[in-house]
């Protein structure tokens, strides 16, 4: 896993050390701690401040050289906006914009959590702390060579002066975990197929038994003695072995009933024989984004010890056309005993996901399931990259996911199911087909694989649009995002633990 960054807290008043950042609000005053540590340059402070016509508005941020009196190379000024009105989420964006604001090459970092009149909760320096986590880091492990004058990369150490440095602490070591679960995803999505092929994925998987984590893998020969019939065909035109993976992480009663989140693990896809187009075939090697947040999830969720039973299962394959690939036209057998004809073999995600759900189901009974897929392009039509598209029998649930969605930001957005939907995806020759054609083809999707879960309250998020290729925010460049890892976190921290 990589380590962008090393977060270590201390006492206000300590010395700081490397570049300086200190917070302001619109009254562009500082609390007592900055007020002191500022002291020996403040009259230059201000100066700078009222050159560049700052206003303090989140967001916001002037960079001044360090003052000859300071012992700092640089003082960086970041605004809050309105004290009053910050939130959990505002503090993570000030992070992500404190970490924008490392020159390259940088080695040390101090920032003091304080604003005028106010004493900031460990909470608060928890979030800062994630948001320069996650905006630190870089998939670059492939690179050999540099640019020109471009820096190498250099481990950054950053320092947060706080009010009380066991609260903080306390605090973000479970939202330390939460980092470590979404960067572990976003280098699963950023691995190229070579490397990371199924039997790969699994491996990986594995390594979450540091962290108390029961894994268990399924390969072929298990998988066809199961029946997963609907998820094998997707796989049979690859030269690598399928596998579904099993994590369990049991932090509540045995008594207790688990949730479960199913994940999408294409680790690249073609399309098999109906091929895509050659023009960003190369994008499908993060096909597996919903896999890579189920494993990051259950990474956090056992890191921070959380007191709920949780299941985590994904579905990894490769979608290869060759000889032996499944065909347009072909009929199989689900692990239901629900048959499906095949319409067209790019439709494959909703296939490996029916034998995952419907195992997770009739296995562990569980109180819920979510399941997460970068299933079409239609989401992207309906709602661009702002919002993963939100499916869901269950109403409960499904306000749980649009709170939890709201309070992280990653946003979801409820779209329909219905029965007249649902037809569009009988079939003539089978119990049913893998796709109900162009109009509403998220729509379809979601009613196919709702066919698989029965009574259970399910949702399912169509990530399409925010794992992968997603537009860079304050707190992420990277390309793969690790989308749904702080979703479904917020959402076990406040519904179902205890």
């Amino acid at each position: 896993m990589s380590e962008p960054v090393t977060i270590r807290f201390a006492k206000h008043g300590a010395a700081p050390h490397g570049i300086l950042m200190v917070l302001t609000d619109e009254t562009l005053a500082f609390g007592k701690a900055t007020q002191a540590a500022l002291k020996p340059a403040s009259a230059a402070i201000a100066r700078a401040l009222e050159a560049d016509r700052f206003k303090g508005k989140l967001g916001g941020a002037v960079d001044v050289l360090g003052p000859e009196k300071l012992p700092a190379s640089r003082v960086v000024v970041a605004g809050v906006g309105k004290a009053e009105d910050l939130k959990d989420s505002d503090y993570l964006r000030l992070g992500g914009i404190l970490a924008g604001r490392m020159p390259a090459g940088a080695r040390e970092a101090t920032v003091i959590v304080d604003l005028p009149g106010r004493s900031l909760p460990g909470s608060a320096a928890a979030e800062i702390a994630l948001g320069l986590k996650l905006r630190s880091y870089n998939f670059d492990r492939y690179k050999t060579r540099r640019k020109e004058g471009e820096a190498e990369p250099a481990p950054l150490a950053v320092t947060l002066l706080v009010a009380d440095e066991a609260m903080a602490q306390r605090a973000w070591s479970g939202r330390e975990a939460v980092a470590d679960g979404v960067i572990l995803a976003r280098d699963l999505v950023n691995e190229p197929s070579n490397v990371l092929d199924p039997p790969e994925f699994a491996r990986r998987a594995e390594g979450l038994r540091a962290v108390g984590v029961e894994v268990e893998v399924l390969g072929d020969e298990d998988l066809a003695r199961l029946g997963m019939r609907a998820l094998l065909g997707v796989g049979q035109g690859s030269v690598k072995e399928s596998r579904v993976v099993v994590m369990r992480w049991n932090g509540a009663s045995a008594k207790s009933q688990p949730v479960a989140f199913i994940g999408k693990g294409v680790t690249f896809d073609t399309g098999g024989i109906s091929i895509k187009p050659a023009a960003g075939m190369e994008d499908m090697k993060g096909d597996m984004g919903g896999a890579a947040c189920v494993t990051g999830l259950l990474y956090a969720l056992a890191a921070r010890k959380a007191k709920v039973n949780a299941v985590g299962i994904i579905g990894c394959v490769e979608n290869m056309p060759d000889g032996a690939a499944q065909r347009p036209g072909d009929i199989v057998a689900s692990m239901s005993g629900q048959t499906i004809e095949i319409i067209n073999t790019d439709a494959e995600g909703r296939l490996v996901l029916a034998d995952v759900l419907w195992y997770a189901k009739e296995r562990f009974k569980p109180r819920f399931m979510v399941d997460l897929a970068t299933l079409t392009g239609a989401i992207l039509v309906a709602l661009g990259t702002e919002h993963a598209g939100l499916f869901s029998n269950d109403e409960k649930l499904a306000g749980e996911l649009t709170a939890a969605g709201l309070a992280t930001g990653e946003k979801v957005w409820r779209m329909p199911l219905s029965p007249d939907y649902d037809k569009l995806i009988d079939s003539r020759f089978a119990d049913m087909k893998n796709t109900g054609g162009r109009n509403g083809g998220s729509i379809t999707a979601a009613q196919f694989l709702q066919r698989f879960v029965d009574k259970t309250p399910w949702a399912h998020l169509d990530v399409a649009g925010t794992a992968m290729a997603s537009p860079a925010s304050d707190i992420n460049r990277s390309w793969g995002s690790g989308w749904g890892v702080r979703l479904l976190d917020k959402l076990v921290a406040d519904y179902y633990e205890g």
